[in-house]
């Protein structure tokens, strides 16, 4: 496996720590979250963060703390005394079901929970993440871990072709093509929660969200800004790596570089 396996680890390492860096798994829920990521030139093989560690919390997670997975869920390797994580099967079922997805993310984030559980339907509430709950998010109404074969399967069934979806009191689970879009869907997930959650708080079941017309207006502005006369030559003429929705990767290159400091 070589080389690519081992970037594979380090930018999975990196995901996770970023997890306890933006607040979602902090306190309580220190020990409490994955991202994995889909091994390129091996796309059968999974890497993610494991259990069975020293000290397990996902701010202190390195590259060679992580864990190798097969689709059936199996350890390939990892460290000694290290093993899978518990909910391995929420990944391995993921990943095989969905051959265009690279990345998974599952963490307990506060808002999400709290919404998932009040049953409201959420609403977009900025531009960050609206995309997610125009589509709307699908609810698993279970708490339980997902441990077997079934419960994976019943989580790739309740997301369907969605990027994200809801666990009923237990957090969220979000796919991308990398795992900087994984985790940065779950932060714009996250983000959207929590502005649901304030209009809830202060307006109740009432309270409005971003027009449509608006989120078009948006998601056309998107579309077309490198057409813009004053930006097109500009951003053309570029090397910078683009991140998300056509934008500079501004945030994860950021944050990245923050928590990987060490590695």
């Amino acid at each position: 496996m070589g080389q690519e396996i081992d970037d594979v680890k380090r930018e999975v390492a990196i995901g996770t720590r970023l997890l306890a860096e933006f607040g979602l798994a902090t306190g309580i829920l220190a020990s409490l979250g994955h991202v994995s990521m889909r091994v390129p030139n091996d796309p059968e093989l999974f890497v993610v963060k494991g259990r069975g560690y020293a000290v397990d919390a996902l701010a202190l997670m390195r590259p060679e703390d992580m864990v190798v997975v097969d689709m059936d869920g199996n350890l390939v390797d990892g460290p000694r005394d290290a093993w899978q994580c518990n909910e391995v099967k929420m990944h391995s079922c993921i990943l095989r079901e969905r051959p265009e997805v690279s990345s998974v993310t599952h963490v307990h984030p506060r808002f999400s929970i709290v919404m998932g559980l009040l049953g409201i339907k959420m609403q977009a509430m900025c531009n960050e993440g609206q995309q997610l709950t125009r589509a709307g998010i699908p609810v698993f109404p279970h708490s339980r871990l997902i441990l077997s074969e079934e419960d994976g399967m019943a989580v790739v069934e309740a997301m369907g072709d969605s990027s994200a979806v809801m666990l009923r009191g237990h957090g969220a689970a979000v796919s991308g093509t990398s795992v900087e879009s994984s985790v940065l869907t779950m932060l714009q997930l996250e983000e959207q929660a929590r502005q649901n959650y304030y209009a809830y708080s202060m307006v109740g079941r009432d309270y409005q969200g971003v027009p449509e017309a608006d989120q078009d207006e948006f998601a056309a502005g998107m579309r077309g800004l490198a057409e813009q006369p004053h930006l097109k030559g500009p951003i053309s003429r570029s090397r910078r790596p683009r991140g998300g929705a056509g934008q500079p990767g501004g945030v994860w290159a950021y944050y990245s570089g923050l928590v990987s400091a060490d590695m």
